[in-house]
């Protein structure tokens, strides 16, 4: 048996439910009243069993579904997504693996799904650091690259040049500059660059 420390108030009609032994979790407050939960009143472990047990994980894995239906996501954004509901670590990692049984999320496809849409306007080290801002770690970086065929850099900043109207003959010191520092955050490597805006 043990005693409910304290309540406090969650987002969506939620509370947050704390023991005395640090054990954490959210439920309803309807919830809270058919399991009699209230400050200092004590909680049955098979009450407990079946909110941790039952309770929690299936609505954990449907909210994780949910999640999922509109978007792809990485399991990073998964896993904040659910720590944002505050539910237990161990109930976020079973509704994790959960989807991730069924393939709902796969850290490689999101990368080479990424990659592949904005492989002509983006430097590759641009996006690997988008992605790893994402969570994804860089061996599944790596395993999504090595499916995709880049554009060489220099036609990337071709594209960049052309886009931005650029004219390296015409251009001043001051616009040069500008562009260079544009393309620099891209990713592109200093030397492509300096190639192209000079003569292009």
């Amino acid at each position: 048996m043990r005693q409910v420390y304290s309540l406090r108030k969650l987002s969506g009609g939620r509370c947050q439910v704390v023991l005395d032994d640090g054990t954490s979790f959210p439920l309803y407050v309807k919830e809270t009243e058919q399991f009699g939960i209230r400050e200092e009143s004590f909680l049955e472990e098979a009450a407990l069993r079946q909110i941790l047990g039952e309770l929690l994980p299936r609505r954990a894995k449907m909210c994780a579904m949910h999640y999922l239906q509109k978007m792809d996501r990485t399991e990073y954004q998964l896993r904040r997504k659910l720590e944002g509901l505050s539910y237990p670590e161990e109930i976020i990692d079973d509704a994790v693996s959960y989807v991730k049984g069924y393939h709902y999320i796969d850290d490689v496809r999101y990368a080479l799904h990424y990659m592949d849409a904005r492989k002509d306007s983006k430097s590759i080290r641009l996006m690997e650091q988008e992605l790893a801002g994402k969570g994804i770690s860089k061996e599944d970086i790596e395993k999504a690259a090595q499916q995709i065929e880049f554009p060489d850099e220099e036609g990337q900043i071709r594209y960049w040049l052309e886009k931005k109207h650029y004219r390296g003959g015409e251009a001043d010191q001051k616009e040069r500059e500008r562009m260079y520092r544009f393309l620099l955050r891209k990713g592109y490597s200093a030397a492509s660059i300096r190639n192209a805006i000079l003569y292009e």
